[in-house]
C-alpha cells in the first residue's frame, strides 16, 4: 500500500538544478531590466537616422523643455510600465526595425514625412489600447489644474469614455491631423511645397519610385 505523507528527499542533482535555475532566472530578470533601460533611452532610439527627425521636433516641445525641469524620454511615453509589458513592447517594436532595414528609405526626409501620418495614427491607437497608461505615469487627472479657465473641471467631469490621446495629440512631434479628417492629397501637396518638388512627386514616391534630391523652400 502506497504510503502517503512519507518524507520527500531531494537528490543533489535536483537541488543543483533548482539552485542553478533560480540563479539563472535572477540573472535573466536583471538582463531584461538592463535591456529595457538601454533600449528605452533617447540615445538608443535615435541611433536610426530616421528618428532624428522626430527628435528635432521633440526637443522643441514642452515634454523636453518643461518649466518644472521634468523631461520625458522616448521610453517614458512609448514603452509600457513593468518589465513584462516593456519587454513585449520592445519585441513588437522590432517590426519598425524590419521596416527601417527593408522598407522605404525613411532616412530620406521626404519619404519620412510622407509616411509620418501612418506612424502617428498607429502610435495614437497604441495609446488608446493602453488607456494612455504612459501619460498617467506623470499626469494625475485629479491633480490637473492648468492655466485656462475650467481646465480642472473639464478633466474631472468631461473625460468619461475618453483617454488622454483622444484630446492631447500633436504635443510632442510634428503635427498630423486627426485620422478622421486627414486628407492624403493635401498632405502630399504640403510635402511637395515644403521640399520644392513638382506636383505628383509625392504620389510617385509612395508608389515606390526613388525620391529626387529635395530642395527645401525658404520657408522651411
Amino acid at each position: 500500500m502506497m504510503k502517503f505523507f512519507e518524507p520527500l528527499f531531494i537528490t543533489r542533482h535536483v537541488l543543483f538544478a533548482l539552485v542553478a535555475g533560480g540563479i539563472g532566472g535572477i540573472i535573466f530578470m536583471f538582463f531584461l531590466i538592463e535591456f529595457d533601460e538601454s533600449t528605452s533611452a533617447n540615445e538608443f532610439c535615435t541611433t536610426c537616422h530616421s528618428m532624428t527627425y522626430a527628435q528635432d521636433v521633440y526637443q522643441q516641445s514642452a515634454h523636453y523643455n518643461s518649466a518644472s525641469g521634468v523631461r520625458a524620454s522616448c521610453g517614458d511615453c512609448h514603452v509600457s510600465e513593468g518589465i513584462i509589458m516593456a519587454t513585449y513592447d520592445h519585441a513588437i517594436g522590432t517590426k519598425d526595425l524590419i521596416k527601417q532595414l527593408f522598407g522605404p528609405d525613411y532616412d530620406d526626409p521626404v519619404v519620412n514625412l510622407l509616411h509620418l501620418p501612418e506612424a502617428a495614427f498607429a502610435s495614437r491607437e497604441w495609446f488608446r489600447k493602453r488607456d494612455s497608461a504612459t501619460c498617467k505615469r506623470c499626469h494625475e487627472i485629479d491633480a490637473i489644474q492648468g492655466t485656462r479657465a475650467n481646465t480642472a473641471a473639464i478633466h474631472q467631469e468631461e473625460t468619461e469614455g475618453k483617454t488622454c490621446i483622444d484630446c492631447h495629440y500633436n504635443l510632442v512631434h510634428r503635427k498630423v491631423p486627426d485620422e478622421q479628417t486627414f486628407k492624403r492629397e493635401a498632405w502630399n501637396a504640403m510635402v511637395e511645397q515644403e521640399f520644392g518638388l513638382p506636383p505628383g512627386t509625392a504620389e510617385r514616391i509612395l508608389a515606390g519610385e526613388p525620391p529626387p534630391a529635395a530642395q527645401p523652400t525658404a520657408a522651411n
